[in-house]
């Protein structure tokens, strides 16, 4: 985030990000930071932004619908039962990002997240478990103390493509943290949600 607002085309200021792209604006709007707590929309979550790795968001924005067809709407206890010849499948898919190792990554994640909620009973009661004392400033940073222990966590877990940047992505979107600009319309109404979310 650049602490540059973007001024929509509404009058209102976004944070700068919002006006990289047409797509942005309303996912800015109606989901970047507003709390989550279903398993399946943190694990889809959490498999898109690993898929996002060295590629831009838009990328993935735009896939997101065929991502979704072909994971079995990422619910992660189907996806944990894709074998090679899924794999093979999805490698033939132009509409979803071909690589190998992020495909064989979301299907191994789909079955560490069913071992997370036997031993946890949600996924949601295990990624909120990190969320940090929020900032009274949100930072312009790549990762946090907090995205660095659940990254950590992740990979002693098994879990792959689970890098702290990646993480902090993931807990930015999911309204773990609050990470919209002061001066960004929306914060406000996040906070509100975030103040009203029952944590798992």
């Amino acid at each position: 985030m650049s602490e540059t607002p973007f001024l929509a085309p509404d009058g209102q200021t976004r944070c700068a990000w919002a006006g990289g792209a047409p797509e942005f604006l309303d996912y800015h709007d109606t989901e970047w930071g507003f709390p989550a707590g279903g398993d399946v929309r943190l694990f889809e979550k959490i498999c898109l932004e690993g898929f996002q790795s060295g590629l831009s968001w838009r990328t993935i924005l735009n896939k997101r619908p065929a991502f979704r067809e072909v994971f079995a709407g990422f619910d992660f206890h189907r996806v944990a039962e894709f074998d090679e010849g899924d794999v093979e499948r999805l490698l033939q898919d132009a509409r979803i990002i071909r690589h190998r190792g992020k495909i064989e990554a979301a299907i191994n994640n789909a079955r560490r997240a069913v071992e997370l909620v036997e031993e946890r009973g949600s996924l949601a009661a295990y990624v909120w478990g990190f969320e940090p004392e929020p900032l009274k400033i949100p930072e312009v940073v790549a990762t946090s103390p907090a995205s660095v222990s659940l990254s950590k966590d992740l990979k002693k877990r098994g879990w792959r493509f689970v890098g702290p940047t990646t993480m902090y992505a993931f807990m930015q979107s999911m309204g773990i943290v609050n990470d919209h600009s002061l001066d960004c319309v929306i914060r406000e109404k996040v906070e509100a949600e975030r103040a009203a979310f029952v944590r798992p």
